[in-house]
């Protein structure tokens, strides 16, 4: 990990009420994570996994402890850090372009300009320009979700599924295109998954949460190399480790 800390969540606890009930749900989470890491979380279904990353994106504001971005308090949502939700939310009205200068109001003409060509290009939409969401595949409206997120060049980039909808090729390809794109930017990822293969294929570390009220339960670093070998020994030892860490029988 890297030396310089990007994230710090220090005893950080999270509890519903509704109907005058009480419902925890993270409890008492530590966790640090370092200036351009690429971090998986991942949990049972239903674990807190979303939330924990709400909490990181400053959507969700916790019963008690904190989090600290760049030493910084997490007070509410901020530009510098982009949540890209498994529900698309590109917009269907405007073109790729459109979408992509979206957030780009505050830059000159010329540098959205610059941006756009940037990221689509980057993302691999060249071509696309001028298309409509509806006219786009399931894995070319995530490229252009994540293009979008990036455009704004945010420090951080706080994935949630993302994933998750698209047909086991597309999801192939996606993880591919989000390495290269974090090799290029050197953004710091999060990325919630409850796929252990992509977690072990993408990530610095690999961060188990244990089921409600959740805490961090055990972190993994991946110390494989990219591109990473799916039937190599250590990428199975990692996997089967992760699995057994969730209580799941690696041979199911």
């Amino acid at each position: 990990m890297p030396a310089e800390t990007k994230l710090s969540a220090d005893h950080l606890s999270l509890t519903y009420t509704r109907d005058g009930k009480s419902r925890p749900v993270l409890n008492d989470v530590n966790l640090v994570v370092g200036k351009g890491e690429f971090l998986c979380i991942v949990g049972r279904s239903g674990c807190g996994k979303s939330t924990l990353l709400s909490t990181f994106g400053g959507f969700l504001s916790p019963s008690s402890g904190e989090v600290r971005i760049d030493g910084e308090v997490v007070s509410g949502p901020d530009a510098r850090r982009i949540v890209v939700f498994q529900e698309r939310s590109v917009f269907p009205w405007l073109t790729v372009e459109g979408n992509i200068d979206f957030g780009l109001f505050r830059q000159s003409r010329a540098e959205r300009q610059r941006r756009i060509a940037h990221y689509i290009e980057l993302v691999g939409l060249k071509g696309f320009e001028k298309a409509y969401p509806a006219e786009l595949s399931g894995g070319m409206k995530q490229r252009l979700e994540v293009a979008r997120a990036l455009a704004v060049h945010p420090d951080m980039l706080l994935l949630d599924e993302p994933f998750g909808a698209l047909d086991s090729i597309t999801r192939l390809t996606m993880r591919g295109e989000l390495l290269r794109i974090w090799r290029e930017e050197r953004n710091t990822v999060i990325l919630v998954t409850h796929d252990i293969d992509e977690a072990v294929q993408l990530a610095d570390r690999v961060a188990v949460m244990s089921d409600r009220p959740a805490n961090i339960q055990k972190t993994f670093p991946i110390d494989i190399e990219h591109p990473r070998d799916i039937s190599a020994p250590r990428y199975l030892e990692l996997r089967n480790a992760i699995l057994e860490e969730l209580g799941i029988a690696h041979h199911v």
